[in-house]
């Protein structure tokens, strides 16, 4: 579940996001849809962890985003729209590291990356570097 309570989110001056409330129950499929600089990225930040709000709450799975980010992240997969901050890696090895992150047992990762990257159809471009997607 997903839970949003007067999200807000300024840029100095600059108002992101102000106010946002909503619910997601699980097995719920949501969709943001706005124009640009709607708040819709900023929002997904907040709510996968990557940057912290100016107000309001919100917890993931029953998992403060600001306190208990490692708790969030273990149970969230985001893909943003811009490349990873880790563009020297390889594909392969980045999704190791993201599941070692979110606690995947070691025995357990080379079969679970392979899974995913199969579901995803990019097993091809396995060995590339991300940068160079």
């Amino acid at each position: 579940m997903i839970e949003v309570q007067g999200l807000t989110k300024q840029y100095g001056p600059v108002t992101a996001i102000r106010d946002v409330s909503f619910r997601v129950e699980p097995g719920q499929i949501v969709g943001f849809l706005g124009p640009n600089g709607a708040g819709k990225s900023t929002t997904m930040r907040i709510l996968s962890c990557f940057m912290p709000a100016t107000g309001g709450s919100a917890r993931v799975a029953g998992y403060d985003v600001l306190t208990q980010s490692m708790e969030v992240r273990r149970r969230i997969g985001y893909l943003p729209e811009s490349v990873p901050l880790y563009t020297d890696l390889r594909v392969a090895p980045y999704l190791d590291f993201v599941a070692e992150v979110k606690g995947v047992a070691r025995g357990e990762r080379r079969r679970r990356v392979a899974d995913v990257m199969d579901r995803c159809l990019i097993a091809d471009v396995q060995n590339r570097l991300i940068g160079k997607l």
